[in-house]
């Protein structure tokens, strides 16, 4: 406690303004607790960047947690990159404080002697990481917490290529922001370097979205009906001109949440994940008859799709179906227009679904598994520039169409989940129907994400402690089902727990064990790297002999799992 109390009576130097020293201040007066949260740890860089709660302190998002990145960003670019004129973009969504950070942000940048180019106002992040190579920037920045809390900001760092940072430059990065002093961050902007951009950066990156998102010119899109909402976010700049440009004239937005609001006043989440979120956009599906319900998450990188199941009954997908469903389009598009000839690859991750790598393979295609985080997959397109890359996802409603943009884009994404919907109900089918033949053709996969919140300090432990006895006293039976391979990430080891045998996983290190049953079965577990939980990713599947024992087969799926959860003691 001695040692919090030190880190914060430093916030009372004349280094930080009287505001802070305020708030700081009054957190000692007070003896609260919270002090120890706001000070025990920095804000680090996770697999989203940086993310927190917004207030004074190490460990929370202002000022000079911001100023004390950039200027190590700033260092490390002036460094590392040659350039007589270095040059970055920013950008940043409807979150409280973000467009007062993200000029804070420039600041920083023109005050080191960088080029900025700064959006106008609020922009998609996918338009963040397009612009980066548009404007053939050294870096970019966008100020977001995603689908977070009110409470809380956060700041993304993406490098050249349009990518999130991944090594060596991240860990280049932090330890230098890390050998900054507060008192070291130079604030003095030179706004003779700043300039402002907007519409002509939009036009390109809404064309490429088209471009990239559309399957073929006979479509019937004039004859789909579809129901957007954003959520309060950032979406709205784009998504709506995006549908229009693609030829979609029966678009209805759900008006209560059109506004930006970094309150996002008509829903506990604005996560898209959650079928809370988007009730009102199938609320109002279920009013007009519309076929498909796209709702996208504060800085439209995510986004959830509803859609009529055989029963007519609106269902939201999972991030896994929305990814099988899209990436089989993708590869039937690629195969009828010849360009499928070995040279191809579908990217993925250690968490998400095996049914697409089933799926690439049936068209002779790859499947490149990277970490969890689509910095992986952007990277991937680094690593394997031989190689032509035609989408790629996450189970985490995320999905990349095509390289123009290096991150998870649900502008393109929104287009090509109409795409394949438009596609379908012109040829009787519909976007569930197409799931359902997946399944008929590959097996039924079905998968489920827990999240258990361990807040602070001691819930940092907790997380620690139980990845620590899954690692270290592994499970040797799911569900009557034999453990065959533990993989460890963070030992970079495979191993199989009857034969003993080990094999090395030729991944960067990371904190995620997954277990593997010789029935299929998988169960993974990583802590967040942006919010503080843990996560478990439950995978079972099983043959579905025709679509109509769908709904019999996923109850029996959906029991399987919650045995499971039972069984390790979750709930």
């Amino acid at each position: 406690m001695n040692e919090i109390l030190e880190n914060a009576k430093q916030w009372l130097s004349s280094t930080f303004d009287a505001e802070t020293q305020q708030e700081i201040q009054q957190l000692i007066d007070s003896n609260s607790p919270e002090l120890t949260d706001r000070f025990y740890k920095d804000t680090e860089f996770g697999t989203g960047g940086m993310r927190g709660i917004m207030g004074a302190g190490t460990n929370r998002i202002n000022k000079y947690t911001l100023g004390r990145a950039t200027q190590g960003l700033s260092n490390y670019l002036i460094k590392n990159v040659q350039k007589e004129q270095l040059k970055v973009v920013i950008a940043y969504d409807c979150r409280h404080n973000s467009k007062k950070f993200a000029k804070l942000v420039a600041d920083v940048f023109t005050a080191n002697n960088i080029k900025v180019f700064l959006f106008e106002d609020l922009r998609a992040t996918p338009e963040l990481s397009f612009a980066v190579r548009h404007l053939a920037c050294d870096a970019g920045i966008v100020l977001t917490a995603s689908h977070n809390p009110p409470e809380y900001n956060g700041y993304k760092v993406y490098w050249a290529d349009g990518g999130q940072i991944v090594p060596p430059h991240d860990h280049g990065i932090i330890s230098m922001v890390k050998a900054i002093d507060f008192s070291e961050i130079n604030f003095n902007a030179n706004n003779t370097l700043l300039e402002e951009i907007g519409k002509t950066v939009d036009d390109a990156f809404v064309e490429g979205a088209v471009k990239n998102g559309s399957l073929s010119e006979n479509i019937d899109r004039k004859n789909l009906k579809i129901v957007f909402t954003s959520l309060h976010g950032t979406s709205i700049v784009s998504v709506p001109e995006a549908l229009e440009k693609a030829g979609y004239t029966d678009v209805h937005i759900v008006k209560e949440q059109r506004i930006p609001d970094g309150d996002f006043p008509t829903v506990k989440s604005p996560n898209p994940e959650e079928p809370e979120a988007l009730k009102m956009a199938t609320d109002l599906a279920n009013k007009i008859g519309a076929d498909i319900v796209i709702g996208t998450d504060p800085d439209c990188d995510r986004l959830g799709v509803a859609v009529r199941d055989v029963d007519g009954k609106m269902k939201l997908m999972n991030g896994n179906q929305t990814m099988v469903v899209m990436t089989q389009f993708l590869l039937k598009k690629w195969k009828e227009e010849g360009r499928i000839n070995g040279n191809q690859f579908i990217g993925s991750t250690i968490v998400s679904t095996e049914l697409v790598n089933k799926i690439a393979a049936n068209f002779g295609v790859a499947t490149k598994v990277g970490l969890t985080g689509f910095k992986w997959i952007a990277k991937m397109i680094q690593d394997y520039k031989t190689m032509d890359f035609i989408g790629g996802g996450e189970e985490s409603f995320g999905y990349m169409v095509g390289d123009f943009v290096r991150d998870k884009d649900a502008v393109t994404a929104t287009l090509l989940a109409c795409e394949v919907a438009a596609y379908a109900k012109q040829n009787s089918s519909s976007f569930y129907k197409e799931l359902l033949a997946i399944y008929v053709e590959n097996n039924f996969y079905k998968e489920h994400l827990i999240a258990i919140v361990k807040e602070g300090m001691d819930g940092a432990a907790q997380i620690q402690q139980i990845l620590s006895d899954m690692r270290n006293n592994p499970l040797t039976e799911i569900d009557g089902e034999r453990v065959v391979t533990l993989s460890d990430y963070n030992a970079s080891i495979e191993k199989n727990l009857i034969t003993g045998k080990e094999i090395n996983i030729e991944l960067p290190k990371s904190n995620v064990l997954i277990y593997q049953t010789d029935k299929g079965t998988r169960i993974a577990a990583r802590p967040s790297g942006t919010e503080p939980k843990i996560k478990f990713y439950f995978s079972v599947n099983t043959p579905l002999d025709t679509t109509n024992n769908a709904e019999k087969t996923e109850v029996e799926l959906d029991a399987k799992i919650q045995r499971i959860i039972k069984e390790m003691q979750l709930k």
